[in-house]
């Protein structure tokens, strides 16, 4: 698996936690990058997404304010820094390349996912 998201785990609202998205064979350094969630029964949804310096980011309305991605051209590592969580925020998290040229915000134009990492808030 060349993409391994982690960091994810059972939290109370309100806390914060951090997941990592690290690609291991530092193949993707030149693409846009992006976070999704699908939480059980629901279709996946984006969650964030950065293009490949870092300089441009894009959010979901649902998560703007709270999470900030990141990423560390160095480590190979994508980050999403994840604040003020709310139960809602539960689901698998996924990361992946933005490959192709359509919307960030569609999974269909993502490529590469990684493992996912669960994430569980409690109210």
């Amino acid at each position: 698996v060349q993409l391994q998201a982690s960091g994810g785990g059972l939290v109370q609202a309100g806390d914060s936690l951090g997941l990592s998205c690290i690609d291991s064979r530092r193949a993707f350094v030149n693409y846009d990058m992006g976070w999704f969630r699908q939480a059980p029964g629901k279709e996946r949804e984006f969650v964030a997404n950065i293009n490949w310096s870092g300089e441009t980011t894009y959010y979901a309305d649902s998560v703007k304010g709270r999470f900030t991605i990141s990423r560390d051209t160095a480590e190979n590592t994508v980050y999403l820094q994840m604040n003020s969580l709310k139960p809602e925020d539960t689901a698998v998290y996924y990361c992946a390349v933005h490959r192709y040229s359509g919307s960030y915000y569609l999974p269909d134009e993502y490529d590469y996912w990684g493992r996912g990492t669960q994430v569980t808030v409690s109210s």
